[in-house]
């Protein structure tokens, strides 16, 4: 690691011109749930909103699981690109829709039990439940096209292009939103026709994708081995690869479900407080996942050159402008927090309780932004068992055990087992990065 060029002007170029399209589509995804929680939280009933945060939950985990298909299609496409391997490139790109065609329809075929199995064990009033499953019933039906679409993503980036993403992410979000409002008030629905909102705008974005493609193949060499898109020993590398990431994904998935849950059996205001700061959580992440996006395709492509000098500056890069931005996050959010949650909801309830909760929002991106910068450097080295592990370790040797320590201190202990969740994967990847390092195992 000796020798890095910190304030290499092209370096940081390179790494802007990768994270910035992606820090604003990025924040376009909890602009979408900001919205959501808006137009449901003006209305007179909070149990509108605490349906759609408890929905909302559900849905993530089931799409959210198998977020491999972004972050693995993102690794092994962009060694493909360092290496010039078109044929690779091309096949990767067919496999990864394929599998996110099939997993979608799968959902969707067992969305019952699974839906019922989760609101069950979320465990909310029946008239929260109620209203859920009218959401759910509807929001299955954008299965297929969300997991494709985390393929395309994960492609283009790979292919260091996130010019695209950001159309797709924008063209999705900004329909969503503008649906949001007639479903809701012009159409009188309620949780439904946020869901329903959401599904059209997702599979418009899986159109304008696919056709989006073809200006990246035209710049891309090789040919399409049709006959390895249908034996089963072709998608080793997808697989292999995409179980660590599925265990990690299932993890912090759990994590945040658990994290609702409790709120949700402290009572319907601290359920719907919860889910208002939620929407800053997602704020951040998002932002700091611009430089952890571009870490991604830059690390992929520095380890297909075989260009471990290359590797370290990129790291070095992003680590400098991730830390200016998760101190313009707290900032933000240390002037403008109690505007924006008066902005997100009427119910004077949820927006005093909201309030009292808001300096750990304060801390979070200053805790979080290693572990997102770790995990970019991990997907686009394809170290994806340690990111498991790691994260592994945080939640249920950190986060778990914490919470229960802390059960007096009610949702302010909830909270603070989930800010050292982050600080337990920000200590544990830095060690991980530390050892490949010192044992300069990061090109295989």
């Amino acid at each position: 690691m000796s020798g890095i060029n910190w304030f290499d002007k092209a370096r940081h170029r390179q790494v802007w011109q990768l994270a910035w399209p992606m820090i604003l589509s990025n924040i376009t995804v909890p602009l979408l749930g900001l919205v959501d929680t808006a137009v449901i939280g003006h209305l007179p009933d909070g149990r509108h909103l605490a349906a759609v945060a408890v929905a909302a939950m559900i849905f993530s985990i089931l799409y959210w699981a198998f977020g491999f298909l972004r972050m693995g299609t993102t690794g092994l496409t962009a060694q493909a690109y360092g290496e010039e391997d078109g044929q690779r490139n091309r096949l990767l790109l067919v496999q990864s829709l394929i599998l996110g065609g099939a997993i979608g329809l799968m959902l969707w075929l067992l969305h019952s039990p699974l839906i019922a199995l989760a609101l069950q064990l979320v465990d909310a009033a029946p008239e929260v439940t109620a209203e859920a499953e009218k959401y759910a019933a509807i929001r299955i039906l954008g299965a297929p096209a969300v997991l494709c679409n985390y393929a395309l993503l994960g492609w283009f980036l790979g292919n260091q292009n996130s010019r695209i993403p950001l159309v797709l992410l924008l063209a999705t979000n900004i329909s969503n939103m503008l649906l949001d409002v007639v479903a809701v008030y012009g159409l009188g629905m309620h949780a439904d026709g946020v869901a329903l909102a959401t599904v059209i705008s997702e599979y418009l974005s899986l159109g304008l994708g696919l056709w989006l493609c073809r200006r990246v193949l035209r710049r891309t060499g090789g040919q399409l081995d049709r006959t390895r898109l249908w034996r089963w020993s072709d998608y080793t590398d997808l697989i292999m690869l995409n179980r660590y990431l599925f265990v990690r994904t299932l993890s912090i998935l759990f994590a945040i479900a658990f994290f609702t849950t409790q709120g949700a059996r402290q009572g319907t205001d601290i359920l719907s407080a919860n889910a208002v700061l939620l929407n800053f959580l997602l704020l951040i992440s998002n932002g700091l996942d611009g430089f952890a996006h571009a870490t991604e395709a830059l690390a992929g492509r520095t380890v297909g050159q075989r260009n471990l000098r290359a590797f370290y500056d990129t790291a070095a890069t992003a680590l400098i402008w991730s830390l200016i931005t998760a101190l313009a996050f707290t900032l933000l959010f240390f002037i403008a927090g109690e505007g924006i949650i008066y902005l997100l909801t009427d119910i004077e309830a949820v927006r005093q309780i909201a309030i009292s909760y808001l300096p750990w929002i304060w801390l979070l991106p200053l805790i979080g932004v290693w572990s997102f910068l770790l995990d970019g450097i991990f997907v686009g080295t394809t170290q994806v068992k340690a990111m498991q592990n790691t994260m592994l370790f945080s939640v249920f040797l950190v986060y778990l055990p914490l919470w229960w320590l802390t059960q007096p201190l009610g949702n302010h202990g909830l909270w603070l087992a989930f800010i050292s969740l982050f600080l337990a994967r920000a200590i544990s990847g830095g060690y991980v990065y530390y050892t490949l390092s010192k044992q300069q195992r990061w090109i295989a």
